[in-house]
Parts: C-alpha cells; sequence; structure tokens
C-alpha cells in the first residue's frame, strides 16, 4: 500500500478534527501524518503493543492506535490518533473504516492489472484464472479486446499516461507496460463490437499520441476474448497484426487480426515451403525477371478485380496496351492472369515474395 495513497487520506481526515492524525507500518515507522514534520519518526513501543494479537485499540504515551485490517497474527498498517479519550478512540475506529477502505480499493486495482498481464503473458495456469477472477470480482463472459500500441521511432513512457486518461475507468480497462516500446490496452467491449469499431478507436489512440507527443506508432488489434482464458489469444494475435503488416501492409499504421485475410496464413508458413512454392509457379522464369513497371501494371490489375478497361483507365493506357502487357506477363511466366485461376496463384506469389524478402531469404 503507498503511503501516498494513505497521506492523501490523511489529509482529508484532518478537516474533520484538529487533533494530529497518522499512520505508521509495522516497524513502527511514521509513514503518514497530518502533522508533517512527524512523517519518518519511529514508534517501536506503540508497534510491539499493536503485534498483540488480542489487542485491536492501544492507548499509548498520550496517542489511541487502531490496527488496520490485516492477515495473520502480525499488523501492516495501524492508524493513530492525539489523545487516549473515547473521542480518540470513536474517531480511530471511523477513520480506520475509510482508511481500510481506500486500501482494499487501491490493493484490487493494482492486483487486477497484475492478473491481467500475467495472463495476457501466460503466466497464470487457466485453472487459476476462474479461481482469481472470482477473488477480484470479474465478471464472467464479458468479452475483452487487446490492442497494442508500439512506439516505433522513439520511446517515450509518458504514452502510457495519455492512454490512462484515455481509459480512465481502471475496474475494466487496464493499461500494461509490456516492454520498452509496447503497451497494451486490455479492453472491455460489447459484444457486438465491429471490427471498424475498434479500428476507429485505435486511430483515437494513434491521433492522440502522435498530436500531444508527436510520437509515431504502429497499433494491432488482436480478436475479441468472450472469456479471461482468452486473453492471451488475444494479445498474440495483436503481435502477429503487427508483424505481419510490417511485411503485407507497410503503409498501414493500425492493423486489425481479423483483417489479415491470407497474409496471416503465408506469414506462418516455413520458408523452405515458401521457396519450393515459388520454384514451381515459376517454371519458365522467376518472379524477378518482371521489371518494376510491369509489377506496377499487375497490382493494378488486382485493385481493379481483373477488370482490362477499368484497369487500362486507370493507368492512362489504351486497352490494346494493357492487353499486350499481359500478353508479355503470361509468355514469361506462363501465367495468363484475365483466368481467376492464375491470377489467384500470382497474387499468392506475390505475397510470399513479400514474406521471404522480409526474412532475408532467397529462393
Amino acid at each position: 500500500m503507498s503511503s501516498r495513497i494513505f497521506q492523501g487520506m490523511i489529509l482529508q481526515l484532518k478537516e474533520a478534527t484538529d487533533r494530529v492524525i497518522g499512520v505508521l507500518d509495522n516497524a513502527g515507522t511514521i509513514i503518514a501524518c497530518s502533522e508533517l514534520s512527524m512523517i519518518g519518526k519511529k514508534r517501536e513501543a506503540a508497534a510491539l503493543e499493536l503485534n498483540n494479537p488480542n489487542e485491536g485499540i492501544v492507548r499509548l504515551d498520550g496517542y489511541t492506535y487502531k490496527i488496520l485490517s490485516t492477515f495473520g497474527n502480525h499488523f501492516d498498517y495501524a492508524i493513530f490518533l492525539q489523545g487516549e479519550d473515547d473521542y480518540a478512540e470513536s474517531l480511530a475506529i471511523m477513520s480506520a473504516v475509510a482508511l481500510n477502505s481506500a486500501k482494499q480499493s487501491h490493493d484490487e486495482k493494482h492486483d487486477k492489472a497484475t492478473f491481467i498481464k500475467n495472463i495476457i503473458l501466460d503466466n497464470i495456469l487457466s485453472g487459476d484464472i476462474y479461481i482469481r477472477a472470482r477473488e477480484l470480482h470479474f465478471q464472467n463472459n464479458v468479452p475483452y479486446v487487446v490492442i497494442l500500441v508500439r512506439q516505433e521511432d522513439k520511446t517515450d513512457l509518458a504514452v502510457i499516461d495519455i492512454i490512462q486518461n484515455m481509459f480512465p475507468d481502471r475496474q475494466n480497462d487496464f493499461v500494461i507496460n509490456v516492454s520498452e516500446t509496447d503497451i497494451a490496452l486490455v479492453k472491455q467491449v460489447r459484444k457486438a463490437t465491429t471490427t471498424k469499431e475498434l479500428i476507429s478507436l485505435a486511430k483515437s489512440i494513434e491521433d492522440t499520441i502522435n498530436a500531444e507527443l508527436y510520437i509515431k506508432t504502429v497499433i494491432g488489434i488482436g480478436t475479441v476474448a468472450q472469456h479471461l482464458r482468452d486473453l492471451a489469444g488475444s494479445f498474440k494475435a495483436a503481435q502477429v497484426a503487427i508483424d505481419v503488416g510490417k511485411v503485407f501492409d507497410t503503409e498501414k499504421s493500425i492493423i486489425a487480426y481479423d483483417n489479415l485475410g491470407i497474409a496471416r496464413l503465408i506469414y506462418q508458413l516455413p520458408t523452405t515451403l515458401c521457396e519450393m512454392f515459388l520454384t514451381e509457379v515459376f517454371k519458365k522464369n522467376t518472379i524477378d525477371s518482371l521489371d518494376s513497371e510491369t509489377i506496377f501494371t499487375i497490382n493494378k490489375f488486382f485493385e481493379n478485380n481483373l477488370n482490362v478497361s477499368e484497369t487500362s483507365r486507370k493507368l492512362f493506357v489504351h486497352r490494346n496496351t494493357l492487353v499486350y502487357r499481359l500478353e508479355k506477363i503470361k509468355k514469361l511466366t506462363g501465367l495468363d492472369l484475365r483466368e481467376f485461376d492464375h491470377a489467384i496463384i500470382f497474387k499468392v506469389a506475390l505475397m510470399v515474395r513479400k514474406y521471404l524478402a522480409s526474412r532475408e531469404t532467397k529462393y
């Protein structure tokens, strides 16, 4: 329990009485007090008396002490009030209720965040998740999603504060520092939340960070976890989204796992299998035999759904010119992109080539 939290509560309680009020730890050190000059001083005799399991209230040397809720035979913290009269005892009891409530709230928030972090990092057994969730009062079957924010050019701890300020509900939304560059937002969502809504949410995070800190980020959106036990999968999906996006969607700064499509399948293939695929597809010439202008034409052809007329219009070339280029591609590769099956093979081949290039592998 942070002494800062205790001190904040003590300053509020100070307004209700003109008596000195404070908190000491189990070593007898005063860690919070309405009289600031007393902080850090020792009251070992009081701590010795408070460690007696039969004593909840102790009167000693002009002060009344009340143990805060604790476990076992030894206390952790105790509140003290100036005076040994009944008023001091009553005020000590009431103050202890307020401090216990603040302590419980603080500990629960901290424990919840640690619990969520252990889940996404796979540091807790699935059977223990159910037990701990009940202890921390998590609702059953409430969906969450992991949004992973990765800082690219430079790292700044202030990013954590920005995200926490955007999502202040510390009971349901958790901002977790995963590494020097990665921050995970574990966000509670509606069951009907769409990928489009999550992308919009990620966009607001990106814009806020960029506006306040001028930091470039890439954001991966994981799958929606219907149960707490599925959060680790959502976190891994967010990581995959960023990694796959670096290869296949280099212009995008926000990538949702659900939108990766065939890219995520290719990304999981062994490089040897990819090399074999390209060798089998391009029996005549390798894909590298095509110049950059031809590759650009092919990509435009795909973007326009294999429509020759529409593609020629977008390229500002005559229709016959485009047909000539497609015939040239057919002669070089043996694939006619006007045929759907051939177009699919070529599209996958381009993606496999990108994947191998990202792995610095030559086939």
